[in-house]
């Protein structure tokens, strides 16, 4: 008899409530086609050295897949070197609008919280 082997990967990010609620509402609004995930990764630039990658794409070649709370994620292989552990969250108040990074993984970041160094 053959033993069958189960292999399950969780997402090396989380996303709070807050950051499941508007990533699925501007999908609606936006009429993100079904094929179309949210793609999150790093990219040279930024006042630290690397920014992140937050926005609607389809997958591409060398792209690992997630789903977290129904809610499909690309990421690239390479980027998950930068973002294992990282949370990610939506503000809405007074003071702060938008997605915040809470990287485990940066070793400092600049002043508007969008780029990091490692």
């Amino acid at each position: 008899m053959s033993e069958l082997t189960l292999h399950l990967t969780e997402a090396p990010v989380k996303l709070t409530g807050g950051a499941i609620n508007e990533i699925k509402t501007l999908m609606y609004e936006k009429e993100i086609p079904a094929d179309h995930g949210l793609r999150i990764g790093v990219e040279g630039g930024g006042c630290s050295g690397l920014s992140y990658i937050l926005g609607f794409d389809a997958k591409k070649d060398g792209d690992e897949e997630y789903e977290i709370d129904g809610v499909k994620i690309f990421m690239n292989r390479a980027h998950g070197l930068y973002l294992l552990g990282m949370e990610i969250d939506y503000l809405n108040n007074l003071n702060n609008r938008g997605f915040v990074f809470n990287n485990p993984n940066a070793t400092a970041t600049c002043g508007c919280g969008s780029s990091f160094s490692a």
